[in-house]
């Protein structure tokens, strides 16, 4: 992927999409276009955070391990922004994520990431209501697994 095809990615994202086009040159400019394999590992639960990724082509599936065994937490196509929550809290990456199909990434430094961020109230904007539709997802998700759990647990 060029840079032009780095702007497009990016212009085609809602929380980059009204950015000032030289904003989005200097964010395409400073990312990096990774290729990953189906199956290929992104990162891993434990490791460093430094750098946020956007999908331009593909999927990615996020696990938690829990008792040696991988859960999936939440599957992630194009146009979506991961890998920021960890540059949030500044620890470490909490979830592994694969590529689910060929994948195609954006990868933008966590310290770029942040700074464009706080220095845009437009991209902050968008970013904290993708975080809050996250932390919806992850409720909704836990309500359905709590329901099931009940249904499991005898009567008595």
């Amino acid at each position: 992927m060029d840079y032009m095809s780095a702007c497009g990615v990016l212009r085609g994202i809602p929380i980059f999409a009204t950015l000032d086009p030289a904003k989005l040159k200097l964010l395409a400019f400073a990312s990096e276009a990774l290729t990953f394999a189906s199956g290929e590992v992104l990162f891993r639960g434990g490791d460093p955070a430094d750098c946020a990724y956007l999908i331009a082509e593909g999927e990615v599936e996020i696990c938690v391990e829990r008792e040696g065994e991988p859960i999936i937490v939440e599957r992630l196509g194009r146009h979506a922004l991961f890998g920021e929550l960890a540059l949030f809290r500044h620890a470490p990456r909490v979830a592994t994520v694969k590529a689910q199909t060929p994948l195609k990434v954006l990868r933008i430094d966590g310290d770029m990431f942040l700074r464009f961020v706080s220095e845009n109230p437009e991209t902050a904007l968008g970013v904290m209501r993708m975080l809050s539709d996250k932390i919806a997802r992850a409720t909704d998700h836990a309500e359905v697994l709590e329901d099931r759990l009940r249904a499991l647990q005898p009567k008595p």
